[in-house]
């Protein structure tokens, strides 16, 4: 799930309320924001143990992650969250969040 919206209309607190929807049910979940999740992927790739970090993360039944596009990614770290991303895909759940700019026009509101 990908959720788009300019900053202040909730895109983070409803990717939350859905995390703990799914905890609630029994699912485990992981929240951090991009730059967070690269990070961890990068102390992973420099011990020598990116394989399993990201084996141990499919674990995972969804990860969310926040503020993706926030700060730009280098090559290095856009290449690790890519790695992330393809690992998880048709295996498990994530939801993004990102600010992208009002519409011409519109308010931050979402008038």
């Amino acid at each position: 799930m990908v959720l788009l919206g300019p900053p202040g209309t909730g895109k983070t607190h409803l990717a939350v309320g859905i995390g703990i929807k799914a905890a609630k049910a029994g699912h485990r979940v992981l929240f951090d924001s991009a730059t967070g999740w690269v990070a961890r992927l990068q102390e992973a790739h420099s011990r020598g143990k990116l394989a399993q970090e990201l084996v141990k993360l499919r674990r995972y039944s969804l990860l969310v992650v926040d503020e993706v596009g926030y700060i730009p990614f280098d090559q290095d770290a856009a290449n690790l969250f890519f790695q992330l991303v393809s690992r998880r895909y048709e295996h498990a759940s994530m939801i993004l969040t990102s600010t992208c700019p009002s519409p011409a026009g519109a308010t931050s509101s979402g008038t």
